[in-house]
């Protein structure tokens, strides 16, 4: 039997394969964050591709933390009816999905969020604004922002939460010595910069209890000097299951370098966060989701049975091919049709929602 379509677990959470749909921004909410008609539309043909799980695009914890427009919102007990929603369309269709719960900090967007908070105040050539360092009051209250996002989560029925850990949003800032300089506990050396993700992880634990599926998308290396190193990565990574984590999702995180990357047109070019599975998976017993250019059938399979990683996960191939699991396990394709050209997110004001804006041809069997 093919390992990619064998059930997999995480936590108490049950999937029917190992093929993730890793968060991806929609830009489908109104200005409230209040979700579209069409984003519904989109989870349902995901779970109706055959999609193992969806975990949606990333949704802001509060106000302060909205990182762009379009930005769906999970801040705030009014949107439980239309967050549910989501969740029920899945359902119907067989699948299952989980909430990525997130805040901005510094990546923040000008016109989302006027006054940006952050770790610390720093002014890089590549971040595209300037933040001013969060208050212990303001820490504390985003901590349990966090957890009520998560809350929410559970009473809309979604079958569990990801923390958003990566790609240079607010946790990932306090894990990077490069934005988080302070000199209170929640900065220092690792052990302390870990400390927010703690408190997080502790907060959203105790409002959902036990057994509800709680993982994280981990960015575990910068790509800028003086940021997290691999090293500070493996460290982290070790330390996700003390934390009461489900499971770990691994990526990219603070620096110049773009994590979506571009040109993947061969197998070599596939997986390209694969050297840090296999650093993470020596020390931690959590099943590791792997992101980052799977294209082709074949490398999926490897990564697999190597034990790289217990899951892969999807981003751009299933904006142009939401029924890509369907047709590799029915032998239809045997590659995504998907050329990384990275025209998949709104380009304009006036451009509404994520959208494969490239021609299709598919690679068949």
């Amino acid at each position: 039997m093919s390992m990619l379509f064998s059930t997999g677990n995480i936590g108490t959470l049950t999937l029917r394969n190992r093929i993730i749909r890793s968060a991806t921004a929609e830009y489908l909410a109104d200005d409230s964050g209040r979700p579209k008609p069409r984003l519904k539309d989109c989870y349902r043909e995901l779970a109706r591709g055959g999609v193992g799980l969806i975990i949606t695009g990333h949704m802001y914890v509060h106000p302060s933390g909205k990182a762009h427009r379009g930005m769906t919102g999970i801040y705030s007990d009014d949107l439980i009816p239309h967050l549910a929603e989501l969740a029920s369309a899945v359902h119907q269709e067989g699948g299952r999905i989980a909430v990525q719960i997130n805040h901005g900090g510094i990546q923040c967007g000008r016109t989302a969020v006027e006054d940006a908070i952050a770790p610390s105040t720093v002014t890089l050539p590549f971040l595209k604004r300037s933040a001013r360092e969060m208050t212990p009051e303001e820490i504390n209250l985003t901590i349990q922002a966090y957890a009520q996002a998560a809350r929410r989560a559970k009473e809309a029925g979604f079958d569990g939460v990801q923390l958003h850990g990566a790609h240079g949003y607010l946790i990932s800032q306090f894990l990077s010595p490069l934005i988080n300089r302070r000199t209170d506990k929640w900065g220092g050396d690792l052990e302390a910069r870990m400390g927010f993700l703690r408190a997080v992880s502790r907060a959203v634990r105790q409002q959902v209890g036990p057994s509800y599926p709680v993982f994280i998308k981990l960015g575990m290396m910068d790509s800028v000097e003086g940021g997290l190193t691999a090293e500070g990565g493996v460290q982290a990574a070790a330390a996700l299951a003390e934390l009461g984590l489900d499971a770990l999702e691994i990526s990219g995180g603070i620096g110049p370098k773009s994590i979506v990357r571009t040109g993947i047109r061969s197998e070599e070019d596939e997986a390209y966060f694969r050297a840090l599975a296999q650093q993470a998976r020596p020390v931690t017993k959590l099943p590791i989701m792997l992101v980052g250019g799977f294209r082709s059938r074949r490398v999926m399979e490897d990564v697999l049975t190597c034990g790289d990683a217990d899951f892969v996960s999807l981003c751009r191939p299933l904006i142009c091919e939401p029924d890509l699991p369907k047709r590799f396990q029915l032998g239809l394709q045997e590659r995504s049709a998907c050329i990384s050209a990275n025209r998949c997110w709104p380009e304009t004001a006036e451009d509404e929602g994520i959208a494969c804006k490239c021609p299709i041809e598919r690679n068949q069997s």
